[in-house]
């Protein structure tokens, strides 16, 4: 997987001077540090529909019936919500390539959750929408790993992310190359420590599915299935416990390599992880120098030791 990966983006986000007041909204993670791993594809929905730099700002506004509308925040007539609509079905009607999108926060149009909704006199406000562009966005596809750029600010989020759009364009590889069943479930291997580290009962529920991949008569449309259900499993937030039973599963694999002395050392450096005394890294990096020293097919195959780029650092900071 040495080609970059295509990750949808709003514009303002990689720097482009597209937002109302003709500023921008730039994450340096994704500029200076996620960009030479990914090949972004940016959007500006507001001058999709034709707006331009600088142009009114634009708000949500819910109706009595409780429709809600895209409308200027200066209370000009027009509602955008069909042009935006309109824009974004065409827009995205080729997207089905891309392995993530990282949209712009509090944004009416690109906003992925806790957007400002007026009412119709403009005066109360919920953070409770979300922007048009990125709902149409999401219902068309749902398996597609969505963030906000303030979100991913915290680490956890942005590993979860990064960890999301590496796994799904190995699995779009396998489609591309060609599905069989029997890479299908190799892919599904590779990922299980990973996905344990997710939630151990979905992990189960999955594992299931995959040992009935023969019971489906269309290849492509249990592909399709599997991607829904692994994405939103691998949606779901790993947890120190979680991490700490992979940990120690894995521990098992050199019961009868290591000395007493070395045993004792990665049980005593997993159990300072468990208590939040040491980075995920700490653990890991041990274990991968006993998996050079002692090579195990099974486990030097699973994408949890390396499910992204070394240079990102992710796993620094808990």
């Amino acid at each position: 997987m040495s080609e970059k990966i295509p990750v949808g983006v709003s514009a303002c986000v990689v720097g482009e001077q597209v937002r109302f007041d003709g500023g921008h909204k730039r994450l340096t993670f994704a500029v200076d540090e996620l960009a030479s791993w990914v090949r972004f594809e940016p959007v500006c929905p507001e001058m999709g529909i034709g707006l331009p730099v600088p142009r009114p700002a634009l708000r949500l506004v819910k109706s009595s019936e409780g429709e809600i509308s895209l409308r200027f925040s200066d209370k000009r007539e027009g509602d955008l919500t069909a042009d935006m609509e309109s824009f974004t079905r065409q827009r995205i009607r080729h997207f089905g390539h891309l392995c993530g999108y990282i949209v712009c926060a509090k944004s009416p149009s690109c906003g992925m959750e806790r957007v400002r909704v007026y009412d119709a006199e403009g005066k109360n406000n919920r953070k409770a929408g979300r922007g048009i562009y990125t709902r149409v966005l999401m219902e068309t596809f749902p398996w597609l790993p969505v963030e906000e750029d303030g979100r991913l600010h915290d680490p956890l989020i942005r590993e979860n992310f990064v960890e999301r759009i590496y796994a799904l364009h190995e699995l779009n590889s396998l489609r591309e190359a060609g599905l069989t069943r029997g890479e299908l479930i190799a892919y599904h291997s590779r990922y299980k420590l990973l996905l344990l580290a997710h939630s151990q009962p979905k992990y189960r529920e999955l594992g299931r599915f995959v040992a009935a991949i023969n019971e489906w008569e269309s290849l492509e449309d249990y592909f399709v299935e599997y991607r829904q259900r692994l994405m939103d499993l691998m949606s779901l937030p790993t947890s120190r416990r979680n991490h700490t039973n992979v940990l120690m599963h894995v521990q098992g694999y050199f019961r009868k390599q290591l000395n007493s002395r070395q045993r004792q050392e990665l049980a005593a450096l997993i159990d300072r992880y468990r208590q939040g005394l040491q980075p995920l890294l700490a653990p890991v990096t041990l274990i991968k120098h006993y998996m050079a020293e002692y090579p195990d097919p099974y486990l030097a195959g699973q994408r949890y030791f390396d499910p992204w780029p070394e240079e990102l650092r992710l796993r620094y900071g808990h």
